[in-house]
């Protein structure tokens, strides 16, 4: 087994190393070693310990034979986005402005994953402060894809994305407040779980955007994301906005199928301004869902949902610039130009606008509910309109032209996180440049089950999600 370690999916390995035919040890030494390898090149690692993380596996080896197994995940080695504190830890959120912030807390959603039994072996790099889709950082290095060490990863968690796809850990977190879970996953050729708003704690999670943020896993199969989700899902105490809702076992949910289940196809918004590939792509997963039992039905998409990509732009600018406003005046030129754009952006908008698009996402979401979930259980659209970009077609700093390509990418995404909806990006083919592409379940609040289900039947019937890029 030690030759191919890399190559078994998170659920595999958690297996392997509880029934005892794979050790911490080894997993971890395997993750360490890809990371030494391949890491430097693809600009996903922020910073690691070697001797660390290999202690925690002896230590994780010798529990399980002394105690049995601590969680679902005992020993098995994971890295996350630059962005969960840990105490004692530097945790720079891909910024020079928090480059040696250590906090005095742990967020809510590692404590979950140390109870579980997981080891915490690197941070990743990240999109500064979480703010940008395309991975691009101008003060810390920018992540590559794995693919095509030319092309984007997505932001914002861009060091998870190719981490994960380059096989150098089994698993990661990130935060979705426009996007930045749904495109790695999409340019990386994973699955991402954008959650509910609500349904997994921030406490303990630099913020971007308060009222749209949100944690998820970056995985290999939905299998692995059913299982990390369920581990972070449920109320927190520390975090009022996390919901009191049951949390339900989603890996028991995935052996339910998709027999009946009814998926929406949008007729109008979601596919308007996808280039052919990709629409082509995305459409022809519908048939092998068809093929697993599902039922398709045409929806009509509410027109006020062109109203939510420029509104989520409003709420991103204006709170961040409110948790940003004294680091922008007392120290501007530490962020980057696109960066400090974008949240200068917020610092002149009115209470009156900024209410007035908090207030509309009830109602928008009513009229979404009704017109799409009255008719069927979840819906099927695009992640990104465009085959993935390379890094120097989408190096736009801070001229002109950033926002208008920001609204575009985020066209298919953005209008998920201002309804506070839950959505799962799967991996569908290849385009044309030979990078990945991937389609979206969208579902109703807290029913991630339901999309949870699409995705593994459809990973049943095909092995996009098996691939391997060439490092």
């Amino acid at each position: 087994m030690s030759n191919n370690i890399f190559t078994l999916s998170l659920s595999e390995v958690a297996r392997a190393i509880a029934t005892k035919k794979l050790s911490s040890v080894e997993a971890t030494t395997v993750c360490v070693e890809r990371m030494q390898a391949h890491g430097p090149a693809l600009d996903a690692i922020c910073a690691m310990d070697p001797d660390a993380a290999l202690a925690d596996a002896r230590t994780a080896d010798e529990t399980l034979a002394k105690d049995g197994a601590t969680g679902p995940l005992h020993g098995v080695p994971l890295a996350h986005k630059d962005m969960f504190y840990r105490a004692g830890r530097i945790s720079g959120c891909g910024s020079k402005i928090r480059a040696d912030f250590v906090p005095d807390v742990t967020g809510t959603v590692l404590e979950r994953l140390d109870r579980a039994g997981a080891l915490d072996i690197a941070r990743l790099n990240m999109v500064e402060f979480a703010l940008g889709v395309t991975g691009h950082n101008e003060v810390m290095p920018t992540p590559k894809n794995p693919w095509n060490t030319a092309h984007i990863t997505g932001g914002s968690s861009s060091g998870p994305g190719a981490a994960v796809a380059a096989r150098l850990v089994f698993g990661t977190l990130g935060s979705d407040t426009g996007g930045s879970i749904r495109f790695p996953s999409c340019c990386n050729g994973l699955i991402g779980i954008k959650p509910t708003w609500g349904r997994v704690s921030r406490y303990g999670a630099m913020p971007l955007s308060p009222s749209l943020d949100t944690i998820g896993p970056l995985t290999r199969t939905v299998e692995d994301a059913a299982l990390m989700f369920g581990i972070i899902a449920g109320h927190d105490p520390r975090d009022p906005t996390s919901s009191k809702l049951y949390v339900p076992d989603y890996v028991f949910g995935l052996s339910q199928g998709i027999k009946g289940l009814r998926v929406g196809v949008p007729e109008n918004y979601f596919f308007d301004f996808v280039d052919p590939e990709i629409s082509d792509l995305v459409r022809a997963s519908l048939d092998v869902l068809v093929d697993t039992g599902a039922e398709l039905v045409p929806v009509t998409i509410p027109g006020s949902l062109e109203a939510t990509n420029p509104l989520t732009s409003l709420i991103i600018a204006t709170e961040a610039a409110s948790i940003h406003q004294a680091w922008l005046q007392e120290r501007p030129e530490d962020y980057g130009d696109q960066t400090r754009a974008r949240m200068n952006n917020g610092l002149t908008t009115s209470a009156t606008r900024y209410l007035q698009a908090r207030n509309l996402r009830a109602p928008l979401l009513a009229e979404f509910a009704e017109a799409v979930f009255d008719k069927v259980d979840v819906l099927h659209c695009p992640v990104m309109n465009t085959a993935v970009p390379t890094i120097a077609d989408t190096d736009l700093s801070a001229n002109p032209g950033f926002a208008a390509f920001i609204t575009r990418m985020g066209y298919c995404t953005r209008p998920i996180n201002y309804l506070g909806l839950p959505s799962l990006t799967v991996p569908c083919g290849f385009t044309e440049n030979g990078l990945p592409t991937a389609f979206q379940v969208v579902a109703r609040p807290f029913d991630e089950t339901s999309m949870l289900r699409v995705g593994h039947a459809y990973q049943a019937a095909t092995d996009w999600h098996s691939k391997v890029p060439d490092l």
